[in-house]
């Protein structure tokens, strides 16, 4: 497993279309407000890649059900604009591409593109299985910036052949761990992962378990 030089490094393992990997976004935040200096890592794990089933009712009232209680849960926002479409696929292999290829390009703006997906998907309603959709999202992220790898850039990376397999790659590094569940985030210590969630948790208990290790 990569880490970085730092002694304590986090590996996140998500994906930006799963609702509680959304909500999970306000306690991850709150951790990493207290500890500016963590690096975090993304993982995409594909939670629902290469899917090509329209979205049907029964599966409309199960999303329903559980983007209930996430906001319960965490407060986050939702829109239901996309599940009273009739002809919505919830693919989301584009959705964690597009974060692969910004990490690939600017790793430093990735987890900001995660979660900026996720807030256009899950609060705006916006449809990010389409590249366009993903294009103007990241412009909307890098345009705070000065990154000067811009939209024509992003368009043409994402949808390589390199970007694609880097997606695959991705998805199979999360299935060799053994993550069967998003989010999961680890704590890397001298090379050793430790689990910290695999599945919400609030930021309290994810301080709790990451305190032992940051003094170790």
């Amino acid at each position: 497993m990569n880490t970085t030089s730092a002694p304590v490094a986090l590996v996140y393992i998500g994906d930006p279309m799963c609702s509680w990997c959304y909500g999970f976004g306000v306690p991850l935040g709150q951790l990493l407000a207290s500890h500016p200096d963590l690096s975090v890592q993304l993982v995409l794990g594909g939670l629902r890649a290469y899917n090509t089933q329209v979205m049907d009712d029964a599966l409309k009232a199960k999303l329903r059900g559980a983007w209930a209680n996430v906001a319960q849960r965490s407060g986050q926002r939702f829109s239901h604009a996309l599940l009273e479409r009739e002809d919505f696929i919830y693919d989301t292999e584009p959705a964690c591409r597009a974060v692969v290829t910004v990490r690939e390009h600017a790793p430093h703006l990735a987890l900001a593109t995660y979660h900026a997906i996720q807030q256009a998907f899950y609060a705006d309603g916006r449809d990010t299985t389409k590249a366009a959709v993903l294009g103007e999202i990241w412009d909307e992220v890098h345009g705070r910036t000065k990154e000067a790898w811009g939209h024509i850039d992003f368009l043409r990376d994402f949808d390589s052949a390199a970007m694609r397999q880097r997606t695959r790659d991705d998805f199979a590094q999360a299935q060799a761990w053994g993550v069967r569940g998003f989010p999961t985030l680890l704590a890397v210590v001298n090379g050793q992962a430790q689990l910290l969630t695999n599945g919400y948790a609030e930021a309290e208990v994810l301080a709790q378990r990451l305190a032992p290790l940051l003094k170790a």
